[in-house]
């Protein structure tokens, strides 16, 4: 898969992820209120800090190029 294929899932991954996330904050919420829900924004938060920082590294720091050329080892 190309570079160009490999942006295009993790983008729709990603948006996959944030309308989970969304789903499941609206149906904790409407159900138990926002004071239950409130480890649930904390778990959240910890999620957006390490998608931020794996999204990072994935644009800093390439694959290697045995990983990204034809002869991939099995």
């Amino acid at each position: 898969m190309g570079a160009v294929g490999r942006k295009r899932s993790y983008w729709i991954y990603s948006a996959g992820l944030a309308v989970t996330w969304a789903v499941l904050l609206v149906v904790v919420v409407a159900t138990r209120g926002v004071h239950h829900a409130r480890p649930l924004f904390y778990v959240f938060g910890g999620f957006c800090i390490c998608w931020v920082s794996g999204t990072i590294a994935r644009y800093t720091y390439p694959p290697p190029a045995r990983w990204t050329s034809g002869n991939r080892p099995n």
